[in-house]
């Protein structure tokens, strides 16, 4: 399979061009203009590539060359564009314009299809806009449905329905919905956003497992007071509380007895913030993911049984608001075995994957695993983020031989 490596990089440095922030940091935040340029530049490649496109209600960007039985469910591939604040230009993007090159190195290879492969680029898989990941692969699957139009806001209190209809997406998202048999399967090419491939001198990873996360919000209510009145014995200070839960998060990851148990608190809102001030109230959000539900769920066990001896301990109050627990996944075997066959000769690494992909929704909808390439230093999120043009070929070359073998 012949791979177009210097266009692929061409087309990588462009897109990453559409960007609110200096290059080489990244910024492409959901309906941006920088991100609804990028999209009308991607739609224009996939007509150039004789691609028929369409796009639904929130936006999900589909590109399908047609098989020779268009009746039959297709083969799809893709990931994001959407990009974090500050963030590189890998991340999501190699999977977008992968597989519109995979597709291309199959045309050029003389295939004819027999079922449709589609390159299928998700709204939203970052949460930055309106707190929650994946949002376009969650209508997809079902896992929304329509209130999500007025439940999700962005940071200036404007709803989903009024962002993307500004955004020229309009209609129901009840029709986003895809039937459980438009997807034969689906694949994901990703950097690993991980130091494991590199570390190992390894081309290629195959992802058997996609862990997911049960993120919460927290609040834990104390009592004020002045910095310098209060003794410390009669303290009931909300923030010493909340760091005493985050010590018990992390104690509760590292002994669940595997190292894919995680558990992080990323955010920490300090109420009244002054200096001179003992904090009344601290609100923080947890994320604790895991491969494996039932241990994810234990963990979650040991961490509230230890915010009640907190209670007690401290003289606070500790309440809790789930804001999502989604079920890990188990990739497809059939997707599982074209992909491995496709690597061959080239070694690969069996693997799981602990960061988060629009993929862990399509497998609710259609059988899916993902590729993995190897990235420098395992960085990702970061202006630094790196995949070598060789890397992202080869990965491309195993993907484009994956849907061939998937299409036949």
């Amino acid at each position: 399979m012949t791979i177009d490596s210097a266009r692929l990089s061409s087309e990588l440095d462009t897109l990453a061009s559409f960007s609110d922030t200096e290059p080489p940091a990244v910024t492409r935040i959901v309906f941006s203009e920088s991100d609804l340029a990028a999209r009308q530049w991607f739609k224009g490649l996939c007509v150039e590539a004789g691609l028929t496109v369409r796009e639904d209600a929130v936006g999900n960007t589909f590109a399908r060359w047609i098989g020779s039985e268009p009746d039959l469910p297709a083969i799809g591939t893709g990931s994001h564009i959407d990009a974090i604040p500050h963030s590189g230009k890998f991340d999501g993007t190699v999977g977008v314009l992968g597989g519109l090159e995979a597709i291309r190195a199959l045309q050029r290879s003389g295939l004819a299809p027999r079922r449709s492969i589609e390159v299928l680029m998700f709204t939203s898989e970052e949460p930055t806009r309106f707190g929650i990941g994946c949002l376009g692969s969650r209508l997809l699957c079902g896992n929304l449905d329509a209130k999500a139009d007025e439940r999700f806001r962005d940071k200036q209190a404007q709803t989903l329905a009024q962002v993307r209809a500004q955004a020229g997406f309009r209609g129901s998202l009840e029709d986003v919905r895809l039937p459980a048999s438009y997807y034969d399967a689906f694949v994901e090419l990703h950097i690993e956003q991980g130091p494991l491939l590199e570390r190992d001198g390894i081309p290629l990873g195959v992802v058997n497992a996609i862990a997911a996360p049960s993120s919460a919000r927290i609040t834990i209510e104390g009592e004020g007071g002045h910095a310098g009145a209060v003794l410390m014995p009669t303290r009931h200070d909300a923030f010493l509380a909340a760091c005493e839960l985050a010590l018990a998060i992390e104690h509760a990851a590292k002994s669940s007895g595997s190292v894919d148990t995680v558990g992080t608190v990323g955010v920490c809102d300090i109420f009244p913030g002054a200096v001179n001030s003992i904090p009344s109230r601290v609100q923080i959000v947890t994320d604790v993911r895991d491969t494996d539900l039932a241990r994810r769920g234990q963990a979650l066990q040991q961490i509230l049984q230890a915010s009640r001896g907190i209670e007690l301990r401290r003289g606070v109050k500790i309440t809790s608001e789930t804001i999502n627990a989604d079920e890990p996944c188990v990739c497809g075997t059939r997707v599982i075995d074209a992909l491995r066959q496709a690597c061959a000769p080239l070694p690969f690494l069996n693997m799981v994957s602990r960061a988060y992909h629009d993929s862990l929704f399509m497998s609710r909808i259609a059988p899916t695993a993902m590729l993995f390439i190897p990235c420098r230093g395992g960085v990702s999120h970061r202006p630094d983020e790196y995949a070598s043009p060789e890397a992202i070929a080869t990965g491309v070359s195993v993907l484009a031989e994956a849907l061939k073998i998937l299409a036949s």
